[in-house]
């Protein structure tokens, strides 16, 4: 399979790391899908911030490779130090562990590259690690919070993921999902099925010379559940508290729900 570097991967930074046509083409899709529509940053610190991570969590992000979620909620949780009116216990701080876990090695390896360039090649709050979203390697009760963001649509059985996340969350356990979503206002919706269907072909025609590809990912986002569906199959997991926020119409959705 032919390979791409990641280039300009995390907005104008090039890590150097083999990856492979179909991942370039996924990543270039998402990222185009959230510059034409709104800020790709400003979803995810708006899953963190639903999150409200805390000294000492046990954290899993899900199919977060490259660190995006990661390093967000590590900084989330290291600032609450610096606010004055806020006292963390010094030893609360250094329990915290924030897993990344991703199927993909070349991904986990970028995240690894961006750890290093922030000054965290050996932090050991941050943990990488290489595993199924279907099959996790956590133990059950594990984890105070479960984050995937724009994952779970590519596993193969959502169903299992689900059950997996429900598994290593503590009671209490906060899941949250970000992922593209389905648009229902008429308006808006006729421009982002004209956006999917013929822009978002050409451009992978003209940046990969492949077109087929990302015709497939427009489809991906078009068979994924809609938001009502797949708050059900969160409920049918086991999960309480399922609710969801629309971003930018529904071109993006955050799931959210608690495990009592």
């Amino acid at each position: 399979e032919q390979n791409f570097e990641v280039e300009d991967y995390n907005f104008c930074r090039s890590y150097g790391t083999s990856i492979t046509k179909q991942e370039a083409g996924e990543q270039s899709f998402e990222l185009s899908f959230l510059y034409f529509f709104a800020s790709f940053s400003r979803h995810k610190f708006r899953l963190v911030g639903k999150l409200s991570p805390f000294a000492g969590m046990k954290h899993l992000d899900v199919a977060g490779g490259t660190g995006d979620v990661a390093f967000r909620i590590y900084d989330a949780v290291y600032s609450v130090k610096r606010r004055a009116l806020q006292k963390v216990d010094e030893a609360s701080l250094e329990e915290t562990q924030i897993y990344v876990c991703d199927i993909n090695p070349n991904m986990l390896n970028v995240g690894k590259q961006r750890a290093a360039e922030r000054g965290l090649r050996d932090n050991k709050s941050l943990v990488w690690v290489e595993g199924d979203a279907e099959a996790l390697s956590f133990d059950d009760n594990s984890m105070d919070g479960y984050t995937i963001a724009f994952g779970i649509r590519n596993v193969t059985h959502i169903e299992k993921a689900l059950a997996e996340a429900y598994r290593v969350l503590k009671r209490g356990g906060r899941f949250l999902c970000l992922e593209l979503s389905h648009v229902d206002i008429p308006v808006f919706k006729d421009l982002y099925d004209l956006y999917s269907f013929q822009v978002i072909p050409n451009l992978g025609e003209l940046i990969a010379g492949d077109r087929e590809s990302y015709q497939y990912l427009v489809e991906s986002v078009r068979r994924f559940p809609p938001q009502e569906r797949f708050a059900s199959m969160i409920a049918d997991a086991g999960f309480e508290k399922v609710e969801y926020e629309n971003l930018v119409g529904g071109v993006v959705a955050i799931h959210s729900a608690i495990k009592l």
